[in-house]
């Protein structure tokens, strides 16, 4: 008993293997939180503002919408001018070709026609050709100009002015003198004559484009850093729209800088790692019994890792609002198996890690913080189904009134009222239903066993009891005895009755292969009587190893198993121990053979049972019962258990034994109390 104090210091394994469990469960969730710059809300102009009022983080350019650009865009290239150049060697190549080709003269007509025919080519040279893709590209507009360099000048001449390769080469038989002579002419093919003299300049113009067009102020303004943009509720108006649209694209952009993001995986991991610092701090401080089980420490960051990936999930593929999640799941797990302020701490832990990857954590944190303390509040028990619907019932209420506080805060005229949120709070409600049938999978899965699977075991209708009804009434009858006495003293000193109670009713299964020899289940006959007390003593004390065969077969939980083996200790089958001795003064006695497997208690509410169950089969034999007696036998055999040293291994204090004590005694006056004689009726 003595023995059991927890450490003071912590060992440096103990803290090296506390960092690493911190260490590794920061490196998953950060792994896993969202990291892709994108901005998880959006707005829609003319609606209702859904998320927190929004305020901005830090200065960005109010961006004008697409529309507009495009639209001053449109109106400046309707004044922009491309750049074409004039080659003047083009002509002189042109007619000295022709002059070249036809220098015997064209047939059919005189020769005066080949100075005629280079003299109109020198007049469509000098007018301008342009090709006829950059004519008709350039001339769907008739006011289109364009900038001509001519050595180091640059005119502004509209396109219409020029002509087309095409259009040259119809001018020339525009020419009476060549008209009537179209058809010699054509066999000419003078369209060979006729190229673009005046060209493209693709450089140039695109340079002058990009000035344009980087002349366009992509911006109307700029939103300084804890400017008011919008209240939720507020209708988002043309501005808002444009300016909440500017934030996520200049966010997106900013998060797309390897340096900014490599500052934000930094800041997150500093962030998750101070808050389960802290957590684990203060299991350290106030839950040090937690870290000796390793299920203890691996349900509690199992459970906020996994909220924090189905969170993750919610806000990467907005699937829907993570007000959905049934995160006060997490408070009652731990109030079930652990402790309300375990709970609470784990709850919180887990609602500031998550809140990190919402854009408005603030409302989330107040409204989920207060659901998971409501869900505790609510469950200081769980025992019965109805006692899950009452929750979620009160956990949903709690939220939506948390909510609604928000809603009034920020509204300006009922007419705003959204309920979209209140509607994934109930859905929220409906799915903390399942929290039921996943306490099973959490047993199984950690090694965990809550209330709701021992008052079921503890039904006097299980298989396993109803069988030992039948087979050892009188064990049967004793359990129930024990179990009753049990639980009253854990009520009373704090410890788990229902736990107490449930391994009370299966601590003596195993006197059911050999009922007969134990003396609750005799009715005149005494087996032993033809045993020697060292095959007696063997026999009573296999009760422990076939009890604890017996509930593996029945697939009884660990926990029910360790009252089986514990509730003798490492104790003596002291009747047959001592009647051997007395018989035996002389004899070296081998006390293995007379003593009980063990191991000691090493839990408070083991120690209930050891000391319950010696206290009720003792207070049997008792030649009679009043209040001295009773309080005798119960001093000398607990003080006796104690003197042996049962409970060193065990966290029981004093003041609970004598707790204990009392509750035993006035318990079995009341059992053993004194009844009134009924009178007998006279023969007359």
């Amino acid at each position: 008993m003595s023995s059991f104090n927890f450490r003071e210091d912590i060992s440096w394994r103990d803290i090296l293997l506390r960092s690493a469990i911190v260490l590794a469960t920061v490196a998953i969730i950060v792994w896993l939180m969202p990291r892709d710059g994108r901005n998880y809300f959006y707005a829609e102009q003319g609606k209702p503002w859904k998320y927190a009022d929004f305020t901005a983080p830090f200065d960005f350019p109010i961006y004008k919408s697409e529309e507009a650009i495009k639209k001053e865009k449109d109106s400046l290239m309707r004044e922009y001018e491309p750049y074409f150049n004039l080659n003047k060697e083009t002509e002189g190549n042109m007619v000295r070709k022709f002059v070249a080709d036809f220098s015997e003269g064209i047939p059919g007509l005189s020769d005066d026609y080949i100075s005629i025919i280079a003299n109109r080519l020198h007049r469509i040279y000098q007018m301008g050709i342009v090709s006829s893709a950059d004519y008709s590209k350039y001339t769907a507009d008739t006011t289109q100009t364009i900038r001509l360099v001519n050595g180091k000048s640059a005119t502004s001449i509209p396109m219409v002015s020029f002509l087309s390769t095409k259009k040259a080469y119809e001018q020339l038989f525009l020419d009476n003198m060549l008209e009537q002579h179209r058809s010699q002419l054509q066999k000419c093919n003078l369209n060979n004559y006729i190229t673009a003299n005046i060209t493209y300049d693709k450089q140039r113009s695109d340079e002058s484009l990009q000035d344009v067009l980087s002349s366009v102020p992509l911006a109307t303004g700029v939103a300084q850093k804890g400017q008011k943009i919008i209240d939720r509720g507020e209708i988002v108006d043309e501005y808002a729209f444009r300016t909440i649209e500017s934030f996520k694209k200049e966010n997106e952009r900013r998060n797309s800088n390897t340096t900014q993001q490599q500052l934000t995986l930094f800041g997150e991991a500093l962030y998750v790692f101070l808050i389960l610092a802290f957590f684990t701090s203060y299991l350290t401080l106030f839950r040090q019994d937690y870290f000796e089980k390793a299920r203890n420490v691996a349900m509690l960051y199992s459970l906020i890792v996994f909220f924090v990936l189905l969170t993750g999930l919610m806000v990467r593929n907005t699937i829907a609002h993570v007000y959905i999640l049934p995160y006060a799941m997490v408070a009652i797990f731990t109030r079930v198996f652990m402790d309300s302020r375990t709970a609470i701490v784990t709850h919180l832990t887990m609602i500031l890690i998550c809140s990190i990857m919402l854009q408005h954590p603030l409302e989330f944190i107040v409204v989920e913080v207060m659901a998971g303390m409501a869900a505790v509040y609510s469950l200081r028990d769980l025992q019965y189904r109805s006692q899950l619907f009452k929750t979620a019932i009160i956990v949903t209420l709690v939220g939506m009134t948390m909510n609604f506080a928000f809603d009034l805060i920020s509204m300006t005229e009922f007419s705003e009222f959204d309920m979209s949120y209140y509607n994934y709070l109930i859905i929220n409600g409906v799915l903390l239903l399942f929290a039921y049938p996943l306490l099973y999978l959490l047993e199984k899965t950690f090694g965990f066993i809550s209330d709701i699977t021992l008052i079921e075991l503890s039904n006097t209708n299980n298989p396993l009891l109803r069988r030992m009804s039948e087979v050892a009434p009188g064990t049967f009858q004793h359990s129930i005895q024990v179990s009753n006495l049990a639980s009253e003293i854990a009520l009373k000193i704090g410890a788990k009755a229902q736990l107490v109670r449930t391994g009370a009713l299966y601590h003596d299964i195993g006197k059911m292969v050999n009922p007969i020899y134990y003396t609750e289940n005799q009715s005149g006959i005494n087996p032993h009587e033809e045993l020697s007390y060292i095959e007696s003593a063997q026999i009573i004390i296999s009760h422990v190893t076939e009890g604890l065969k017996m509930a593996e077969r029945n697939n009884l939980p660990s926990i029910i198993r360790d009252f089986i083996s514990t509730h003798h200790g490492q104790g003596k089958a002291k009747y047959f121990y001592v009647k051997y001795k007395n018989e035996n003064p002389d004899a070296e006695v081998d006390e293995l053979l007379f003593t009980y497997p063990g191991p000691n208690p090493f839990t408070r509410e083991q120690a209930i049972l050891m000391m319950a169950d010696s206290v009720e089969a003792a207070s049997r034999s008792l030649p009679e019962y009043n209040e001295k007696s009773i309080r005798e036998l119960v001093n000398r055999l607990v003080d006796g258990m104690v003197t042996d040293g049962f409970f060193r291994e065990c966290p029981i204090t004093f003041r609970d034994i004598t707790y204990a004590k009392t509750v035993m005694s006035e318990k079995l006056k009341t059992i053993y109390h004194a009844r009134v004689s009924y009178p007998t009726a006279d023969k007359k």
